[in-house]
């Protein structure tokens, strides 16, 4: 009955007359599978498909691997039995924690880089949020746990959400670095979809892989709707801090708490990831994991302590490794003293009476409208002069305005007046940027197209008068300078974005507003920074700075700050304050790590907020010093927030990393030589490849033929093939060249693409070759035996695939076996790997093709595959009795945080003095989410842990010795 099959991952079946392989199979709601199967006969040789097992029924033939047929091998070398081989073993899922591919992607890892990787694999269930400060590489990092997962069979659906300005950038490092190809859905792209699928289609089933902006789908009703009826094995939320509750639900918030539950995995990215409070926090960790926190106001370690949930790293904390990476930036404080102009403009600002509904107020809420008038001074008169008019307008709406207000007004006037008083010749901050940009030792010039500018302002006015100045004053072209800031479309961000990495634009200086201080790598072809008003947040020099001093940055990241020296003593304590902060960021990153640590609000609208008070207050700078200094070395562990984010059950030491990765058995020296030696294989049979290959770049540039074709129609059009042409290359130094030179080009993406086994063609190969031996057939090797010691005459030895998968399908015990046979019975069972590197054939083998007893060998194929069911029928036992009292265990640990939440639930109502109907309807809402959560995580547990009771066994081939060869 089909009921009873036992469906794997490489298991082979024969669905209305064809035959395909199990990639995934997934329990459905109906009590049956859900089969994702790729094609391997002819008819659909090339072509993947879904069948739900409950209806095809009769029409599901699981080949019963006894019945193998032998197929004696008859081509020079062996070479069809050996590349057979070798993508059969290709085909293996690890079930492990190590690193098997992500550590050979298109980068020079460094072990702290691997590590997420390793905490996520560790855990029953891989979600994780990376917090690794600004720069170390969080995109790198996703990336490769990401591989890992795609590597087992459990990343054929994701889905990234990030800001709009970092899509595309983001796109290109998952594929450049991995080959992970995401069609990204901006607004070009969603209009895309809609012309190309029908209407009443899911765009996110359309495309199994794509990148979103979360703002995207927050104001798309329709696509949010689809977002809804959608699931994914694998979702990254990027800036992850966006989406944490801040006092209310936030559209992003209710957004980011729908996907947690439509993904088996979830990994959050932020170099910010809370913002000091504890709910706020929770909130993510809830995502994450809806059972670790009871009380999200109050949770201690042992909520999480195992959870494994967050890992987080400084600079500091990884500086041994990452000496090459990560130049020592270079930091230039510019001193300017204020000029008559300037003084006078401070003293109008100091001299206006600010009023508060309608009276003088000197008090704090006063001194408040006017710190925001300073801190629009500090960054230049023309944010100066919006900010007056602002407070004009808003005062001579008042009808009639009071005395007070009256008095205000004209103040402002005369404000605004001296305002107009300080022309860009009298701006001493600006006529020192000047300075700088034209001074040699400097070493910038326009004219150099691999050596551009960025500059911070906060204010928008700022940049656009500056843009103004700097085309007049350089004499730039008005292609040379532009605005990056959160005003613009997704498209407009990118498209800058692009721009400015690209040596053959004419773009030169990037004027940025703090839009641009989140994630965007601005490092390409730019090593100097300069801040042209101070931030009011330690977190904002962080993350400004973070732009240009990143992994990665090839030259000393160039740090100028521009501060302006009044003397008028208010004016000159404000701006101590601000300098302390900058001291305080530069101590952060030479020794403290997190910037946060010292005002310990970790968001900066908080911190800006703390800052504009201490002005307010007249508070002294020295003060203001003593009151934010980082905790005492060792008291750390008292901030329940820094317990999660040094978690005591992290992973393995970060130098130990590299000890955690596997590069597993393969019969060719590397990926080239496999896929060389298959296209000439395919081309001696029936099929013809057009390819040319280079072995002294390690290079192939192919005409895909149709079937290949066929798969680049369902990626991003920016990956497809060029030309008719498609050129790998497994050269790690040529392919980082080529992402270089790539920049270079008008749409910016490499025309070449980086071979190793997660490239698409790489794929499509792998199953042309399986679909080059017969179906529910295997090869049969007739060696010569006497030589070596694996193999002795009149011997015949079985490679026996073995699988047993969990009940959600995802391998959990896949080995190999090396049955051997001898007088038609079995004399020893042992594992394949060690036996086939005994047996060597990577080695020229000459191939007699003499004619073998094939019903006499076939006769053993039932014997081996019995003796292999033992053998796995022991591994089971063995497996299911170790991990018995770990489910326990687990079951045991759910049981007690659900007993906590629905004790906090009570003690929460119990406090309550709304009506008992309310507190019911509370209570009868909760519980259900609790036991909804409890449920589901139960069922990921006891679905993870618990294992098929029949294992999936296939015959991968024979290798008899030669008759000739026993006498």
């Amino acid at each position: 009955m089909v009921s009873e099959l036992r469906y794997a991952p490489g298991a082979r079946v024969e669905i209305r007359d064809c035959e395909w392989i199990v990639r995934r199979a997934d329990q459905a709601e109906d009590g049956g599978y859900i089969l994702t199967v790729d094609g391997l006969s002819e008819l659909v040789n090339g072509k993947s498909a879904q069948f739900l097992t409950s209806l095809e029924r009769d029409n599901i033939r699981l080949l019963d691997p006894a019945e193998t047929k032998l197929e004696q091998d008859l081509s020079p070398g062996f070479e069809r039995s050996r590349l057979f081989i070798e993508t059969q073993l290709r085909q293996i899922t690890p079930a492990d924690g190590h690193i098997h591919l992500g550590h050979k992607a298109a980068m020079d890892p460094v072990p702290f880089q691997l590590q997420p990787a390793m905490q996520a694999l560790a855990q029953p269930r891989q979600r994780i949020l990376i917090a690794d400060a600004v720069g170390l590489g969080k995109t790198l990092e996703a990336g490769i746990l990401v591989t890992e997962l795609m590597r087992r069979g459990r990343g054929k659906r994701i889905l990234v959400l990030t800001l709009k300005s970092m899509m595309t950038q983001f796109q290109k490092e998952f594929w450049n670095r991995f080959t992970i190809p995401l069609t990204r859905l901006d607004s070009a792209g969603l209009q895309r979809v809609r012309n190309n699928i029908p209407g009443n289609h899911n765009p996110f089933y359309y495309y199994d892989k794509s990148i979103i902006s979360i703002d995207t789908l927050k104001q798309d009703n329709e696509f949010r709707r689809h977002l809804e009826q959608a699931y994914w094995d694998i979702i990254v939320i990027d800036e992850a801090h966006n989406v944490a509750e801040r006092g209310t639900s936030s559209q992003r918030a209710k957004l980011a708490q729908l996907l947690a539950h439509r993904s088996d995995t979830l990994i959050m990215l932020s170099a910010t990831p809370h913002d000091g409070k504890a709910r706020s926090f929770a909130s993510l960790m809830n995502m994450l994991d809806p059972t670790a926190i009871s009380d999200p106001d109050d949770y201690a370690k042992e909520d999480f302590r195992d959870k494994g949930l967050v890992i987080r790293r400084f600079k500091k904390d990884i500086r041994d490794q990452v000496a090459q990476e990560f130049k020592e930036r270079r930091v230039f404080d510019h001193y300017v003293q204020a000029g008559p102009e300037e003084e006078g403009a401070y003293d109008a600002l100091l001299a206006v009476p600010f009023t508060h509904k309608g009276e003088y107020s000197g008090e704090l809420r006063g001194q408040l409208v006017r710190i925001g008038l300073q801190k629009a001074l500090f960054s230049s008169p023309a944010a100066a002069i919006k900010s007056t008019d602002e407070r004009l307008r808003k005062l001579n709406r008042r009808e009639p305005p009071t005395a007070d207000e009256l008095e205000e007004i004209g103040a402002l006037e005369a404000l605004r007046s001296a305002l107009n008083n300080v022309t860009p010749a009298a701006f001493g901050k600006y006529q020192r940027l000047l300075q700088q940009l034209r001074d040699k030792n400097y070493g910038w010039s326009p004219r150099s197209a691999e050596d551009r500018l960025v500059i911070f302002s906060e204010r928008i006015e700022t940049l656009s008068w500056l843009e103004e100045q700097l085309i007049k004053d350089l004499k730039l072209k008005p292609a040379a300078i532009t605005q990056l800031h959160g005003g613009m479309s997704d498209i407009e961000q990118q498209s800058i974005v692009e721009a400015f990495g690209q040596p053959e634009t004419p773009l030169r200086v990037l004027l940025c507003s703090d839009v641009a201080s989140e994630g965007i790598n601005l490092h390409y072809l730019s090593h100097r920074l300069i801040h042209f008003d101070l931030p009011w947040s330690l977190m904002v020099f962080q993350q400004r700075n973070g732009r240009v001093d990143r992994y990665g940055q090839q030259h000393t990241p160039l740090i100028t700050y521009l501060i302006t020296e009044s003397q008028n003593q208010k004016v000159r304590g404000d701006t101590r304050i601000l300098e302390i902060l900058k001291e305080k960021d530069q101590q952060a990153y030479e020794n403290i790590g997190d910037p946060a640590t010292f005002m310990k609000v970790h968001d900066t609208d908080e911190e800006t907020r703390l800052t504009a008070e201490a002005m307010a207050k007249g508070m002294d700078a020295g003060d203001f010093d003593q009151a934010y200094q980082p905790e005492p070395e060792g008291n750390e562990g008292d901030d329940l927030l820094a317990a999660f984010l040094n978690p005591e059950s992290a992973a393995a030491p970060v130098e130990e990393a590299p000890q955690h990765t596997v590069d597993g058995y393969s019969l060719f020296a590397s990926d080239y030589d496999f896929c060389v030696q298959a296209l000439e294989a395919l081309n001696r049979e029936r099929s013809r490849v057009d390819f040319t290959a280079n072995s002294g770049s390690s290079s192939l540039t192919l005409t895909p033929p149709d079937d290949l074709d066929y798969r680049f129609r369902f990626l991003p059009q920016e990956v497809r093939p060029k030309d008719g042409l498609l050129t790998l290359t497994a050269d790690k130094p040529r392919f980082e060249e080529e992402i270089r030179r790539s920049r270079q080009d008008e749409d910016a993406w490499p025309k070449m693409h980086y071979l190793w086994p997660q490239h698409p063609a790489v794929d499509w190969l792998q199953s042309r070759i399986l679909a080059e031996v017969a179906r529910h057939s295997a090869p049969l090797l007739a060696l010569d035996a006497g030589q070596e010691d694996a193999l002795q005459p009149g011997e015949t030895v079985f490679l026996v695939s073995a699988l047993i998968p969990n009940r959600k399908a995802h391998p959990v015990i896949w080995e190999w076996f090396a049955v051997h046979c001898r007088d038609g019975a079995v004399t020893d069972v042992e594992a394949a790997v060690p036996w086939l590197q005994q047996l060597d054939l990577t080695k020229k083998r000459p191939n007699r093709a003499e004619p073998l007893d094939l019903e006499a060998l076939a006769a053993l194929r039932r014997p081996a595959i019995a003796a292999v069911h033992a053998e796995m029928q022991v591994r089971q036992r063995q497996y299911t009795e170790e991990m018995a009292p770990l489910l326990q265990q687990r079951l045991a640990e759910l049981e007690t945080l659900r007993g906590r939440q629905v004790e906090q639930l009570e003690l929460q109502l119990g406090n309550s003095k709304q009506d008992e109907v309310f507190i019911n309807a509370r209570r009868e809402k909760r519980m259900k989410e609790i036991k909804h959560a409890f449920a589901d995580y139960e069922s990921w547990v006891r679905d993870t842990i618990s294992i098929e009771a029949v294992p999936h066994l296939q015959i991968i081939a024979a290798i008899t010795a030669n008759t000739e060869a026993e006498h």
